[in-house]
């Protein structure tokens, strides 16, 4: 069964770093595209970053471009996503999903239009703030 689970969530102050996780089951990291996505209160879910699990190429959202940085362990059958230098407004619920289209072959998209990302995990709270 095909199964994304997000993990480290937490608070963290202002300049600080965090990792948090994205946990799959049911299929190896080797095709297909990996998103992470937040929503914050009162806000539209918007993309972070992503990355083609077959080309390794990835994209970043202008907010976080220089700050984040997305990455996979094959072994670990798990992708990461290292936040440095968090800011207030990079408090949300953060996301990650897969996207199983044929163009993920070669690159990876930070919108879910049409559906794109099929599978969703639930989440994981991150809290920047003094």
């Amino acid at each position: 069964q095909l199964q994304l689970v997000e993990s480290g969530g937490d608070l963290v102050q202002p300049g600080g770093s965090l990792r948090i996780s994205c946990a799959v089951s049911g299929f190896t990291l080797d095709y297909y595209a990996i998103g992470w996505f937040r929503q914050a209160p009162g806000k539209e879910r918007e993309g972070v970053s992503c990355i083609s699990l077959t080309a390794g190429s990835t994209r970043y959202a202008e907010s976080v471009k220089d700050r984040f940085t997305i990455s996979r362990d094959r072994a670990k059958n798990t992708v990461y996503l290292q936040m440095n230098s968090l800011k207030p407004e990079d408090t949300a619920v953060y996301y990650c999903a897969l996207d199983q289209g044929p163009y993920t072959a070669w690159s990876c998209t930070l919108t879910d239009q049409d559906n794109k990302y099929n599978y969703w995990g639930q989440g994981t709270q991150v809290t920047v703030s003094a």
